[in-house]
């Protein structure tokens, strides 16, 4: 497997950044999937198998019957000699010519049994019952569902509720998977307030509340968000402490060139390497990647404006959980916008949608400090620049509702 960052260095950045497909690759790269463990089922919603799921037994694992009705022997009418039910010894060890017994779906059929009669299609008269002979018919036969040992769910795989169903009815009590990346989440800024209303010349933090449950519903597991002033010296320190226990450190407002943006020159005297450094997309183009040194956590800079750093963390965060959580990227969703959008010549546009039927229809309100548009929309329809463009049809970036 190749080293995380290898290949990182083969992808020219574009005008003004790196491209933001090629950001997307990249941040891919930086990762590898974090050690697997074994959890119950309990606890494995969530997270990714790190190996395929393997049925421990057949599917069904006898002969059972599919219908409720008469498992019969040979052609009628029959005779009813008792009764079968899911669960329980059968009343009668087997069926001979012209027998039948009364059984649920789900009860094991008796040796002898050639078909079940549905209810539905029975006519009983007494002890004796009578309807088509239809040999075969409504008899799961073991294993003709799953045969045991099959690769049920690949490695990968996202265990969902109906995963978890699935694994314990291929008989297994817990489940081997990549654990969870654990993200520190870093907020800037002496303007950000975070009760109440804010006084002029501030602002109220809307980041804190914001990437907690991004960072879950993208794999992770977020700390509760530092608040640090500006500065060098704060930002130096925090990540100090943070880098030996978490995977991830997500610095939000500190990321752009301005006066107060202090990120790039701290990482450089702490000896990080940078893999992405500005991204051309409208909004999020500040946005960057590091990697700290020996081998430790990632840094993923984002804006401080909060659509800016919600269309950034889909850019370069979304991939890095996906990949240290050992998730199958899921291929790309597309949609045809139902109305005209300007494009930006060099840069790829990220711009709220909502999505019905495959139609992509803009919803405004995309500045890159409102969140306004975002919170309406299902998804962000990425838009490239005007000559890569395909007319109409663009890829959507799902957003967690």
């Amino acid at each position: 497997m190749t080293a995380p960052g290898t290949e990182i260095a083969q992808l020219a950045p574009s005008h003004g950044g790196m491209a933001w497909s090629q950001a997307r690759r990249s941040a891919e790269l930086a990762a590898l999937p974090l050690e697997p463990c074994a959890v119950p089922l309990r606890r494995a919603r969530g997270l990714a198998l790190a190996e395929p799921l393997l049925a421990g037994l057949a599917l069904p694992g006898f002969d059972t019957a599919a219908m409720d009705g008469y498992a019969v022997r040979g052609p009628g009418p029959w005779h009813v000699i008792g009764r079968a039910l899911a669960g329980r010894s059968p009343s009668v060890p087997a069926l001979g010519p012209g027998q039948a017994v009364e059984i649920a779906t789900g009860a094991q059929v008796l040796p002898g049994t050639t078909s079940v009669l549905p209810y539905e299609r029975a006519q009983r008269t007494g002890e004796s019952v009578s309807g088509p002979d239809e040999p075969g018919r409504h008899i799961r036969r073991r294993g003709e569902e799953c045969a045991e040992g099959r690769e049920v769910l690949p490695a990968g795989t996202l265990v969902t509720p109906a995963a978890l169903g699935l694994a314990a009815s291929v008989g297994c009590d817990t489940l081997m998977v990549h654990r969870r990346p654990r993200v520190a989440l870093l907020v800037t800024g002496d303007e950000v307030v975070r009760h109440g209303i804010p006084p002029a010349g501030r602002v109220r933090d809307a980041l804190g509340p914001l990437l907690p449950g991004l960072v879950d519903w993208l794999g992770g597991i977020a700390q509760p968000p530092t608040y640090l002033p500006d500065g060098r010296a704060p930002l130096s320190s925090a990540l100090a402490r943070s880098r030996g226990s978490v995977d991830v450190i997500a610095v939000c407002g500190a990321s752009s060139r301005g006066p107060a943006d202090h990120l790039r020159p701290v990482l450089r005297e702490l000896g990080a390497e940078i893999l992405v450094d500005g991204v051309a997309c409208r909004p999020g183009h500040p946005q960057l990647l590091a990697r700290l040194p020996g081998g430790g956590a990632l840094v993923v800079g984002l804006p401080g404006n909060p659509y800016a750093a919600l269309a950034a963390a889909l850019t370069l965060l979304a991939p890095v959980l996906g990949r240290l959580s050992g998730r199958i990227p899921r291929p790309p969703e597309h949609g045809v916008l139902t109305a005209p959008v300007r494009r930006r010549p060099h840069e790829t546009r990220l711009l709220p949608v909502t999505v019905v039927s495959g139609r992509a229809t803009p919803v405004g309100h995309d500045r890159p400090g409102l969140l306004w548009g975002a919170a309406a929309a299902d998804a962000l329809a990425v838009l490239p620049p005007t000559d890569d463009a395909e007319a109409g049809r663009v890829e959507l970036l799902a957003l967690p509702r």
